[in-house]
């Protein structure tokens, strides 16, 4: 069994003000896997003025010397790649496959890509006599969810490195584990002392000090839109920059000239992955009226095909993260049945075989009306629900018809799905079903939340700009 009583503040391994400790439930056995202790208000504190002690010096150092840094932080990440899939696995239920190939393998991919774009990113520019200078913003608190828990980390703490800032990290208290290798990775990679803190604890606890800090520059969040309105809140009266990735309802469209098998399979393998827990889930599925008999049988079949077990097997799908969250699903599952919705394959309870543990049975509704619950709420399970359209315009207003905006997906022709993006109110659109790409902007319009993760654009949000008057006409700094 796993403990973690220590957090990492100032470049060492603290223990909490306040005793006390928690649980952490390995969702495939239900039995505890671990145990850490949770924090106070009094280690968020200590946690941030380290790290604004630490921002004097940190935000002057030079290009080089954060490319070489990130550069030593992929290499310590390498060196503990299978340790920290292996945490992924048993701290959340990602089958070994996924973690390997997906949770862990993203932590190399934010820092290959981090340190590709500081190599040539362009941090000053001179206009005219003005000097314009991107500058870091100065402390930022993270606080990270469990359904994606090294991606989140990584695709906040690597730009945040990148740029010169300094950071405290407040990592879901229900997948804790592999944040603790995490920073275990920073310390052994030589981040200087202060540049990155961890303290574990819940939201309302550690969360809300954080994110209501006067010396916390910048707090940036992932998670339910619910709890994000709360960080925003408490963020308001000092003023910080709030980035938020909150939740999404992504609509899947399916025009009339789409490959209806590959569309449709390949729709229900998108929400079954992680065990739907995805906040970019195409989870509403859009299909021609006329062609909705055969997409549903096409759904069933892909459906039932979708291997569910343990995560330590082969598998396609594993549990969901806790027994809250299998409880919420499962009032989800009965209300789409209650509203009327037509229940195509799985339905409540667990899959045949599977007696403990938080699994979720393979789920698809059709005749879903985007007034049912299921068409409007975030089930974040592996709960897709097909939706009848008559026309494309129709389609449109149905797609866009959602207080989220995170992700949205066209399947049909090049050139006319190329149009019907352009139409959709979602930060991310993937026409059939593309890759992700690491150099993309990633977060939403509306309610899914605001700035931008990724790539370049990442930068931008750990960055105040500065503008000299009547610097003249020498060049730019590097």
């Amino acid at each position: 069994m796993r403990e973690y009583l220590k957090f990492y503040i100032d470049g060492e391994w603290v223990d909490p003000a306040v005793p006390a400790q928690v649980d952490v439930i390995n969702p495939a056995t239900e039995a505890v896997a671990g145990v850490i202790s949770m924090g106070s208000a009094r280690d968020a504190d200590r946690a941030v003025m380290a790290a604004r002690k630490a921002f004097a010096g940190y935000s002057q150092t030079s290009r080089a010397d954060r490319i070489e840094l990130l550069q030593n932080i992929l290499g310590k990440y390498q060196e503990r790649f299978a340790e920290i899939a292996a945490a992924i696995t048993e701290e959340m239920g990602a089958p070994g496959w996924l973690a390997m190939q997906a949770q862990a393998a993203i932590g190399v991919g934010h820092l290959m890509t981090g340190i590709e774009v500081l190599k040539n990113y362009k941090f000053e520019e001179l206009r005219g006599s003005t000097l314009i200078a991107h500058e870091p913003i100065g402390v930022c608190a993270f606080i990270t969810p469990w359904n994606w828990p090294i991606n989140q980390i990584a695709c906040k703490v690597v730009p945040a490195i990148a740029t010169g800032c300094t950071m405290v990290l407040k990592p879901s208290e229900i997948a804790p584990f592999s944040a603790i290798l995490w920073a275990e990775v920073m310390h052994a990679a030589g981040v200087p002392a202060g540049v990155f803190n961890l303290v574990n604890g819940d939201g309302p606890t550690v969360g809300a000090a954080l994110s209501s800090h006067p010396e916390v520059d910048m707090v940036s969040f992932t998670g339910s839109t619910r709890a994000g309105i709360e960080v925003a809140k408490n963020a308001a009266p000092t003023v910080k920059r709030v980035h938020q990735e909150l939740g999404g309802k992504s609509p899947n469209i399916v025009l009339d000239d789409a490959d209806l098998e590959v569309a449709v399979a390949g729709g229900v393998k998108s929400v079954m992955t992680n065990s739907g827990q995805s906040c970019n889930a195409p989870t509403r599925m859009l299909v021609p009226a006329a062609k909705m008999e055969a997409a549903k049988a096409i759904a069933k079949a892909a459906a039932e095909a979708t291997t569910v077990g343990s995560p330590d097997g082969n598998a396609a799908m594993g549990p969901v993260v806790s027994e809250t969250q299998w409880t919420k699903i499962q009032g989800l599952i009965q209300k789409g049945i209650d509203e009327g919705a037509t229940l195509v394959t799985g339905g409540t309870g667990r899959p045949e075989g599977l007696d403990k543990g938080y699994y979720v049975k393979p789920t698809i509704f059709a005749d879903v009306s985007n007034d049912m619950t299921i068409a409007r709420e975030e089930i974040f399970g592996p709960v897709l629900a097909m939706l009848p359209y008559q026309s494309e315009e129709q389609a449109v207003a149905i797609a866009n018809d959602t207080v989220y905006g995170l992700a949205a997906y066209i399947q049909g022709d090049a050139e006319h799905a190329r149009k019907v993006a352009r139409t959709l109110r979602a930060g991310q659109v993937a026409i059939n079903y593309a890759a992700p790409d690491m150099m993309a902007p990633f977060g939403g319009y509306k309610q899914s939340g605001n700035g931008r993760e990724w790539g370049d654009h990442a930068f931008t949000d750990f960055l105040e700009t500065k503008a000299i008057l009547g610097w003249g006409a020498a060049e730019a700094a590097e």
